[in-house]
């Protein structure tokens, strides 16, 4: 039996899969995320901590296992999608990992808004927002000294499989999945667009070669084998962004298809075989999936699943209570939870792009309690994706939505699944395969290395569909008000989120 080694690394931690070539979870291990924060809207990660959070998980699924080192047949990488790092000439890291949630860059998203903000959306299938772009304006004009190091703008992915192949910057790749957080990428023609590069100064050899995740990019080193436990010459793939590998994994293959990642980040995304750029809402993102052809249009939350967690950890006692007594306490409370309504963007709204937004409950009462609260934090989740459904409706006309596949932590939860259900009026299925992430790279791996002949095969053995939630229409019909409620809110709170009271760097 061969086997394939899988990496995901996530914004609260790096997981590590070791599947059989049958698909079958062997072994796993997880290491949480060293988040820096040393103030609001600052976030980042030191790369030597990223890598050797790889290395060590790899060595403990392998000892977990007990299998031949030489029985590995290939690796497979995916890794947060819209955060940048960058790399020098020996393939060192030249910065620490720039977050996707760190807003340092919003001078430079504004400016890259205002000189070509629909042109960059037509050519790359996305808007300028906290994403490569504008953090690599940042490097360069706030840290010179940095920016002139890097030889490569990398995603955490590029950098790790640097080290893991021992690859110099000039060999470092980027996924070509990620384009549409590239700002500078051309998401049809998958290659750097000199029209934006030339319009905003960078330099195009400071970018990575854009390539497919399936592509072999190299085989792991000596040095790399001796640190985790694996032998040399093992072939390692480009590998994907982690909500792209994630869509893969989950069979999200066939336009139509709609999915739903209850993660650190909430993400909606269908599948589509047209490229259809978002520049009249400038909501939805054009994310290439590892699938030639195929796109999957798709906004997301920034945090989204932390508000969830955030609520439990910081307002239910110490210790916090579980995820099951506060389903207990808001499963029977009326659609609406009782006039509550909760903006779930910490960190600004991404999609569209609107920084004067803070998270926020309205309409609390002497008769609420931590129970409306939960189910209200939930809700409001779900009456983003009303909006961002709405969209996905009017840009594919043609597209027929029967249902939403929902996978990551918050599909766990039957009563967020069934809030889902009843807001967006469709019915949502819970996929039974938890690490969609870690399978679709596994997957991407198995095909790059030759051990798989076609990708559909190996995805036959995956999960299946779990739990339906149909939709109570009478509460669709309820949510609607909430949902268009929710709207007005963000809009009226804008004012005095702008004001000096908050100091929001627009």
């Amino acid at each position: 039996m061969q086997y394939i080694i899988s990496l995901d690394i996530g914004t609260q931690g790096t997981k590590c899969i070791l599947f059989d070539t049958n698909m079958n979870m062997v072994a796993d291990a997880f290491e949480i995320s060293n988040l820096i924060s040393p103030k609001p809207g600052v976030v980042w990660q030191e790369a030597d901590e990223i890598y050797g959070s790889c290395v060590r998980t790899i060595k403990e699924v392998m000892d977990k296992s007990q299998i031949s080192p030489s029985d590995v047949c290939s690796i497979g990488i995916d890794s947060q999608s819209a955060g940048i790092m960058g790399v020098d000439a020996d393939g060192e890291a030249s910065t620490y990992y720039d977050s996707w949630l760190d807003m340092r860059c919003g001078k430079y998203m504004h400016e890259m808004q205002q000189k070509a903000g629909k042109r960059i959306i037509e050519i790359c299938g996305g808007p300028a927002s906290y994403t490569h772009g504008p953090k690599i304006l940042w490097w360069k004009n706030e840290q010179p000294e940095a920016y002139a190091k890097t030889a490569k703008f990398v995603l955490p992915s590029g950098y790790v499989v640097g080290k893991i192949c021992g690859l110099k910057g000039e060999e470092a790749t980027f996924t070509h999945t990620c384009i549409h957080f590239s700002n500078f990428g051309d998401n049809l023609k998958k290659e750097w667009s000199d029209e934006l590069l030339d319009l905003f100064g960078v330099a195009k050899e400071k970018m990575a070669r854009i390539a497919s995740s399936f592509e072999v990019v190299g085989k792991t080193t000596a040095e790399f084998a001796k640190q985790s436990g694996l032998i040399e010459g093992i072939p390692v793939v480009v590998g994907a962004g982690d909500t792209a590998a994630g869509a893969f994994g989950s069979g999200i293959i066939e336009a139509g298809m709609l999915m739903d990642t209850a993660g650190t980040a909430s993400v909606l995304c269908c599948a589509s075989d047209e490229y259809h750029p978002d520049t009249e809402f400038e909501t939805l993102v054009q994310m290439p999936s590892p699938v030639e052809g195929l796109w999957h249009p798709l906004a997301y939350i920034n945090g989204g699943g932390l508000c969830v967690r955030w609520f439990r950890d910081e307002f239910t006692g110490k210790p916090a209570a579980s995820y099951d007594e506060l389903m207990a306490e808001a499963k029977d409370l009326p659609a609406g939870s009782e006039g509550i309504l909760f903006v779930p963007h910490f960190s600004g709204r991404v999609l569209p792009n609107n920084p004067y937004v803070k998270g926020s409950f309205i309409g609390l009462d002497w008769k609420h309690g931590r129970g409306h609260m939960y189910r209200a934090v939930m809700e409001g989740i779900a009456y983003e994706y009303a909006y961002y459904f709405n969209i996905l409706k009017k840009e594919h006309k043609s597209t027929r939505f029967e249902k939403l596949y929902t996978t990551g932590g918050g599909s766990k939860s039957p009563l967020f699944n069934q809030i889902k259900a009843d807001v967006l009026g469709i019915p949502v299925v819970a996929y039974e395969q938890g690490e969609t992430a870690l399978a679709g790279s596994a997957i991407i791996a198995g095909c790059g290395a030759g051990v798989f002949a076609d990708y559909r095969e190996p995805m036959k053995n995956l999960g299946k569909e779990g739990a339906a939630f149909q939709p109570n229409m009478k509460n669709h019909e309820k949510y609607q008000k909430f949902a268009e409620q929710y709207l007005n809110i963000i809009s009226a709170l804008e004012p005095i989120y702008r004001s000096d009271v908050y100091e929001i760097e627009g």
